[in-house]
């Protein structure tokens, strides 16, 4: 990372999280205490810093000298763990401050996440004292930390060994749990890890750039189960993807999951949809289960990325190979097309009943000599067509299933593909059944770098975090900024109004600013009386018009009976506008109407819908989907942080599931996807330029084969913000 840039400074974390020295306050020769197990984590670990044992009853704790309070160390302290109750702690942050402490993590329970006034009321002392003293806080409700390249373990973790994945998960019991994988796995290891408990002030977009900056992290691996400023992180993972690998598991995925985490740490759980399109639109490699966490890491921090999603399988037996292509494609990853010069060398080194074609099965070319499927791997690599590589099978078990005297061969064959490795851009990534056993040449493959997994799931995961990962880095590469929106003057005067009113944008108004940015809005007409009709009616002509209440008392027209479609000439039109006047006052007497808006129909398309929230965690998010029923019951829509990029407004459009309906169904033509892509640039620049704006609705848009067209608009006006003008650009 570029330190001289101001947007990238130093994070002022590497003073604390890699200390030189540490107080313990509440340090304990009490093995049930934590001070206890941070003071033996430190010791036995042979923590070469030095150690400040902080407590008024004793001399010494565990052979290091004590102290009676922090005032007494000599000079001063990198880093405290304060291990004593929650009431002590604002104080204990004031002490740390006149001693010129950088950082502590607090343990204590008893804050916020409690939701009693009392626990929220201290976790606000507790800040206020920090920041008075200049200290950063690690949690409160914390499980600690650790940086094992400073032989710092303050949770006093057995069997864990320094490495290059960082972690920081809101879960002690999650950390634990990985931490226990990467025992069984033998080659993982951890640089740093930190418990950001409830986030008092040290928040997961600083822990990110921690380990981005950290030169012993060659992946962020985080567990979240909630964002306390997830505009922040989305900014400062934008940041790290471009340098590492960033690996995301958001719990909350149900709402009992999103009630459970807020009770938990008190954080803010919102959408989980919404949350992972925001993060995997930023470079996160967001994994779905728990158990792909470690998998995940440990494959992108050895292999970091593939150009992109072809992938060619060797597999010696057709029933795993069909596994295999079956999770790839559920996975949204392609089975490589093998050229045709692919193909003639397989045949000269394969048995005749072998399958040349993606996925290859050698079909037992390889019982008596394993080293074959090296010589396999070498061949699909050097084709173009593909972008990484997948063995699958029994590799490292065929002296166990056929003949001792096979280890030899495979042992040859795993140097081969040590090689291999090193020599290509194509990630090999390794599936087999004797990955639980271990066995001498799969040992051999992990320890020189390899991932080998005992799951097609897992490694079929690592595969797609590596396409995902080499496509987002091309399209950040490529990617075009997009020109700045200058607000309307007279859309600012006519949000100004309404906000002063306090009230939303009328259709035709929402409309009108839309119009002035280039947005394709169909004509319309404002009828505010009966007397308006024949004028209208004669500018429309026969066309076949939709006419519908202006009211901001009635927010859903139809439901007020305030709608008619497809209505031609004047005398429709008198019986249509006085049959919306009588529903509407019939529904809401107290209703100030304003009018009825005349439009023509529409033509025939797909309908979609476009909206725009300002997220209470992510700020402005977008929001697009097919309309109607499809939105509502299928909930089939992509989401986006505001300003959009290219790039991102043709994921959206590509993303939704039933994209096949923008395509063409049963002779349909096919939408406009341009159209729309340039409709989402717009919509998202609108929104940036005016911070008045609250909310968006654009729904329906009809989707056609040469364009689109918006059908309905609202807008609601942020009203808190009356009265003033955060964006001084006008044009």
């Amino acid at each position: 990372m570029d330190t001289n840039h101001p947007a990238a400074q130093r994070s002022p974390l590497h003073d604390f999280l890699a200390p030189d020295s540490i107080a313990i306050v509440g340090a304990s020769a009490d093995p049930t205490k934590r001070g206890y197990k941070a003071m033996v984590g430190l010791i036995k670990d042979g923590y070469p810093g030095r150690i400040y044992p902080i407590n008024p009853k004793v001399d010494m704790v565990l052979g290091v000298k004590a102290y009676r309070s922090l005032a007494d160390i000599p000079g001063t302290a990198d880093l405290a763990l304060i291990c004593t109750p929650a009431s002590t702690v604002p104080g204990l942050l004031e002490e740390c401050g006149r001693k010129g402490v950088k950082g502590a993590v607090i343990l204590a329970s008893g804050f916020r996440e409690t939701g009693r006034p009392d626990g929220i009321r201290l976790e606000q002392e507790l800040l206020a004292a920090a920041r008075r003293s200049g200290v950063r806080v690690i949690g409160p409700n914390t499980s600690g930390m650790f940086n094992l390249h400073k032989k710092v373990n303050l949770l006093a973790l057995n069997n864990v060994k320094a490495g290059d994945i960082g972690l920081i998960s809101q879960s002690g019991n999650m950390l634990l749990a990985l931490v226990l994988e990467a025992e069984r796995n033998g080659q993982v290891g951890f640089s740093t890890y930190a418990g950001p408990g409830n986030q008092a002030d040290i928040g997961f977009n600083d822990y990110l750039r921690y380990l981005g900056e950290d030169a012993n992290t060659r992946v962020a691996t985080l567990y979240v189960e909630g964002f306390r400023d997830g505009r922040r992180f989305l900014d400062a993972a934008r940041e790290i993807t471009v340098l590492k690998p960033v690996v995301v598991y958001k719990s909350g995925s149900t709402a009992a999951g999103q009630k459970a985490a807020s009770s938990h740490t008190g954080a803010l759980a919102g959408s989980y949809a919404m949350t992972v399109d925001l993060l995997r639109q930023v470079g996160v490699s967001v994994v779905q289960h728990s158990d792909e966490i470690l998998p995940v890491a440990e494959g992108l921090a050895l292999l970091q990325k593939a150009r992109g999603k072809r992938v060619a399988v060797v597999a010696d037996g057709g029933g795993q190979a069909t596994i295999a292509s079956d999770r790839l494609t559920e996975a949204g990853l392609e089975l490589a097309e093998l050229s045709e010069e692919t193909r003639q060398r397989l045949g000269r080194i394969l048995f005749p009943q072998a399958s040349l074609v993606n996925p290859v099965d050698v079909a037992g070319s390889s019982d008596a000599n394993p080293a074959l499927l090296a010589d396999c791997l070498e061949i699909v690599a050097e084709d173009d067509q593909v972008d990484s590589i997948f063995l699958v099978g029994m590799f490292g078990g065929y002296h166990t299933r056929f003949a001792e005297d096979l280890l030899g061969g495979e042992m040859r064959g795993a140097e081969s593909m040590i090689e291999l490795a090193r020599r290509t851009d194509k990630p090999l990534v390794v599936y087999s059944l004797y990955a639980p056993v271990n066995p001498p040449a799969l040992r051999r493959l992990h320890q020189a770098g390899l991932p080998v997994y005992s799951s097609i799931e897992h490694a079929v995961r690592v595969l797609s975090a590596l396409g995902e990962r080499g496509l987002y880095l091309a399209a950040r590469a490529g990617d075009r900024k997009l020109p700045t929106v200058l607000p309307n003057r007279r859309a600012q005067a006519v949000l100004a109004a309404a906000q002063a009113e306090g009230r939303d944008l009328f259709e035709f108004e929402a409309k009108d600013l839309l119009r002035a940015h280039g947005v394709a809005v169909p004509e319309e007409m404002l009828a505010g009386a009966a007397g308006d009709l024949a004028g209208i009616a004669e500018h429309f002509a026969e066309q076949p018009v939709a006419m519908k209440v202006v009211s901001r008392d009635i927010l859903h027209k139809s439901d007020a009976g305030g709608v008619r479609l497809k209505v031609v000439g004047e005398a429709g039109m008198r019986v249509a506008f006085d049959e919306i006047i009588d529903s509407c006052r019939a529904y809401d007497p107290q209703a100030v109407i304003k009018g009825v808006l005349v439009t023509p129909m529409a033509r025939k398309g797909v309908e979609v819908i476009i909206g725009v929230i300002r997220d209470p965690v992510f700020g402005s998010v977008l929001m697009f989907g097919l309309g109607g029923i499809f939105v509502e019951i299928l909930e089939d829509v992509a989401f986006r942080a505001i300003p959009l990029s290219h790039d991102d407004a043709c994921s959206m459009v590509g993303q939704i599931k039933s994209r096949k309906i923008l395509e063409g169904v049963r002779g349909e033509a096919a939408v406009d996807k341009g159209a729309l892509v340039d409709l989402l640039l717009k919509v998202s620049s609108i929104v940036d330029a005016y911070p008045q704006l609250a909310e968006l609705d654009l729904n329906p848009v009809i989707a056609l084969d040469d364009g689109y067209a918006v059908v309905d608009a609202r807008i609601i006006v942020d009203r808190a913000a009356a009265g003033k003008n955060d964006n001084p650009r006008e044009g």
